[in-house]
């Protein structure tokens, strides 16, 4: 095969684009080498004026962007349209695209079979965060809604940072025809957590975590946090220590995230019958100023106040009972995690009184730990079965003041006995209480409902929340306002 780059025509640059594809597929399906892709691969990246570890899987892009600092702004947005009002294309800044598209693509799915270690893991992790910014996402987006870790491929200081979905991209040179990110990206996300979750399955963990090296290599994710909530009870030691120590950091990042939503809520109306409290920090310069303009001497010059106005502060708050009821049987560990440390968060709020009830054929009270989501997190039991009329028998004694009361119940509601459950759901609705039945609550927000509950409680008028977490957030502090 002869070097596309002899001709600088439209055609030569688009066999160009082609052959690096085409090395794409070919080492995406199999692992060997294809002689002449490589052969014609490496000639188009050395006209390119790219480093030749571009086409290396060995290579991590984290390696990639410190030895070439540059790519790092090439990188972000890479794959997001970008306008073409007037329809140009540069082909030739195409081909390059091309090439380091491939080499994000081919290190992030391109991920093999057999046994994987804890720093392959952490690769393959910045690897993936490489991949949501040439998307034009913050590192993590996509996978958990949280930001990433330390690296560059975490917004550190090799490269420009990335903005939230739907930054604009930082390459330039128009793109032709780019797909449908608004569509494509809600399904990439799923899949990079299902990599994850394969990656992890792959991983010796009890081996790693019992070696405090491995264990520190390791970056907390999801799919890592499920598989050591499942394995907890078989795990001591330094391994246990370990796990705990990863648990931890991945609540803390994730509780930061959901922190700071919650905070953004409305404190409710201002309380007038309360006098305002007459302090300088409360003073209505503006109305004082206005109230006083009678007073105010043009031979003077001067204004003087015989009366202060000031502002009232003081808010409306009624005590309110929030009930967390969650599904944690193995389908819905993203929302088990996720809720309790959300409902630990709420429970940190001024009069709000909140309960945690998680269950799947037996029903748990966890509201004694609700205030440490990390305790909370090592009494539960991930997977088997669901039965939740056993956890509406410790939710409905809860319900004191149903006006006052928020029932949140998360779960994909295949349930055991859907008849009696509903009745009780329909029962809460009824007495006034508020009822948000939930279907998933990740950051992805993908999740199975079962139809029969979904129409059900579409008549009732109480329709599922189904989606990111930020969703049950606002309806939360709608309420709780």
């Amino acid at each position: 095969m002869t070097e596309p780059t002899t001709r600088p025509g439209a055609d030569a640059h688009e066999n160009r684009r082609q052959v690096l594809y085409w090395r794409l597929l070919a080492r995406l399906f199999d692992p060997e080498e294809q002689a002449g892709l490589e052969a014609a691969s490496l000639a188009v990246v050395k006209d390119l004026g790219l480093p030749s570890a571009v086409l290396d899987p060995a290579a991590s892009l984290d390696s990639l962007v410190q030895r070439h600092p540059r790519l790092a702004a090439e990188l972000d947005g890479l794959m997001a349209p970008e306008p073409d009002p007037d329809g140009s294309r540069d082909r030739a800044a195409e081909v390059r695209r091309a090439a380091l598209a491939s080499k994000v693509l081919l290190n992030v799915f391109a991920t093999g079979s057999g046994a994987v270690t804890a720093g392959q893991l952490a690769r393959w992790q910045s690897d993936a965060g490489w991949l949501e910014r040439a998307l034009g996402c913050a590192p993590g987006a996509l996978r958990g809604g949280r930001t990433g870790g330390g690296g560059a491929g975490h917004g550190g200081g090799t490269g420009a940072s990335a903005g939230g979905p739907g930054t604009g991209p930082t390459g330039t040179g128009g793109r032709g025809t780019t797909p449908d990110l608004a569509r494509l990206i809600p399904e990439i996300g799923p899949e990079l957590g299902a990599l994850e979750a394969d990656l992890v399955r792959r991983m010796r963990l009890r081996e790693v975590l019992a070696d405090p090296q491995l264990a520190a290599q390791l970056t907390p994710s999801m799919s890592l946090i499920e598989q050591l909530l499942r394995d907890k009870n078989n795990l001591s030691g330094v391994a246990l220590a370990n796990a705990k120590a990863l648990i931890r950091r991945f609540v803390d990042e994730v509780g930061d995230v959901l922190r700071t939503q919650v905070e953004k809520a409305t404190a409710g109306t201002l309380d007038r019958s309360v006098p305002p409290k007459r302090v300088f920090r409360n003073l209505d310069l503006d109305r004082t100023i206005w109230k006083n303009l009678t007073n105010w001497s043009p031979e003077e010059e001067r204004l003087y106040v015989d009366r202060l106005y000031y502002r009232h502060t003081a808010r409306k708050t009624t005590p309110q009972r929030l009930i967390v009821v969650v599904d944690q049987s193995g389908s819905m560990v993203d929302s088990m995690v996720n809720c309790t440390i959300l409902a630990s968060i709420f429970a940190g709020l001024p009069k709000v009184d909140v309960h945690l009830i998680a269950y799947d054929t037996q029903a748990l009270d966890l509201t004694p730990w609700v205030h440490d989501p990390f305790e909370t997190l090592l009494r539960t039991n991930l997977g088997g079965g669901t039965d939740g009329t056993v956890a509406m028998a410790l939710a409905q004694p809860k319900i004191a003041e149903p006006r006052n009361t928020v029932v949140v119940w998360i779960s994909d509601f295949y349930e055991w006995q859907t008849e009696p459950l509903f009745a009780a759901m329909a029962a809460i609705h009824r007495s006034g209480a508020k009822f948000i039945p939930v279907g998933s609550v990740t950051s992805s927000g993908r999740g199975s409902v079962n139809p029969w509950f979904r129409e059900r409680f579409k008549d009732l008028g109480t329709p599922v929340i189904s989606g990111h977490i930020r969703k049950l957030v606002h309806e939360l502090k709608t309420f709780l306002a």
